[in-house]
């Protein structure tokens, strides 16, 4: 093995390492938004270090194999669908546009404890995750075009 090699593997398997504790992290953040700083815009964007992770490790071709451009797509569209659903639900009870109207199921500072607004903050989390992983694809979609022309 020459030294270039090498490097890949040893890149490769330190992403490899490191990439289920990002992912887990990210879960953290977003469910524990309600409770604490952070939440779903936060635990959304560093979703980009998972997309890099992928990247940096495994190269480009990997990276959009795993996260597919369109089912990100697609899901963040649901998303916005489903948080613009639970808005109404208010609505739908009498109350007003996005009111929390099932704050009395749960306990204090348990993780579903604050009714609408957990089941809120986990779709701006998944709405998040969606839209800055396809920037995310894009922009590295951009570098490697540019990169392969650099070779040519």
């Amino acid at each position: 093995m020459n030294k270039p090699e090498i490097k890949n593997i040893i890149q490769r398997c330190g992403c490899d390492k490191v990439l289920p504790l990002c992912l887990v992290y990210i879960l953290y953040i977003v469910l524990h938004g309600h409770l604490s700083p952070g939440g779903g815009f936060q635990g959304g964007v560093l979703m980009v270090a998972a997309v890099l992770l992928v990247f940096f490790g495994h190269g480009y071709q990997t990276t959009i194999e795993t996260f597919s451009f369109h089912l990100l797509h697609e899901t963040e569209a649901l998303a916005s669908v489903f948080y613009v659903a639970l808005g109404m639900l208010g609505v739908a009870v009498g109350a007003q546009f996005a009111q929390n109207i099932l704050y009395k199921h749960g306990a204090i500072g348990e993780l579903y404890s604050s009714g609408t607004i957990f089941w809120m903050n986990v779709t701006v989390g998944v709405k998040v995750i969606t839209g800055v992983g396809s920037i995310a694809l894009l922009l590295l979609g951009l570098l490697q075009e540019r990169s392969e022309k650099e070779v040519k």
